[in-house]
């Protein structure tokens, strides 16, 4: 029997696994080690502890080579579990089709879906990828070859391929497409050079926000 006490959820897009806990708090305890009988013996606690304790074990693996540790390692390694919690999570589901169909798609499974639309585009690599709003709005991270004659065209393109993925492959209605570029990468390794934020014209086919090439804004990347 599992008797849990009552939890108030504050994150909409926060997990409750099956045995009724939500993802976080069962995060939270594992890392201040924090333990109870639930957590010992509940085989969805203890999965969700391997797969967290997996992937930060991987990160940490980064201080092992003193060559590669960045100034502040402890920060740097904080800030990827943040993102690796943040992508980890299911999201919330995303209405496919037409109004009057009763389909879902996971927030995390479409991201998947649509940073790999981001990357059939020559030199782009994705990264964050989060959807939500109504209609359903798209901010999206990459990566762009240092060597990119025309940013604006290079994001209007990944815009293209993230859209037709959504509506032929996923049959996903889509809203805004923000590409947020973070780095310039070099051919041989990636450093980041700046950040800049370009936003989906507006088109007679979909909803988008209308904005010129120079409301891309700039500033230092997270």
């Amino acid at each position: 029997m599992n008797n849990l006490p009552p939890e108030t959820r504050t994150d909409p897009d926060d997990e409750t696994l099956p045995c009724g806990r939500l993802l976080s708090q069962v995060w939270a305890d594992w890392e201040e080690g924090v333990h109870d009988d639930h957590t010992a013996q509940c085989v969805h606690c203890r999965l969700a502890v391997a797969d967290l304790e997996r992937l930060e074990s991987q990160v940490r693996s980064l201080d092992s080579d003193p060559a590669q540790q960045p100034v502040d390692a402890t920060y740097f390694i904080d800030r990827v579990m943040d993102v690796v919690r943040l992508e980890l999570r299911p999201g919330q589901p995303l209405p496919l089709g037409e109004a009057d169909e009763d389909l879902r798609i996971m927030e995390n499974v479409a991201a998947r879906a649509l940073r790999r639309a981001a990357e059939e585009v020559p030199g782009v690599r994705a990264g964050s990828c989060r959807l939500g709003g109504t209609p359903v709005n798209v901010d999206l991270s990459v990566h762009v070859p240092l060597t990119t004659p025309d940013v604006q065209a290079l994001a209007q393109e990944i815009r293209e391929r993230v859209d037709v993925t959504a509506r032929e492959r996923l049959g996903l209605h889509l809203g805004e497409i923000n590409v947020r570029i973070t780095d310039l990468v070099d051919d041989d390794a990636a450093s980041p050079r700046s950040t800049r934020s370009t936003r989906s014209p507006q088109s007679p086919q979909s909803p988008r926000s209308a904005r010129s090439p120079r409301s891309a804004q700039e500033g230092s990347a997270p």
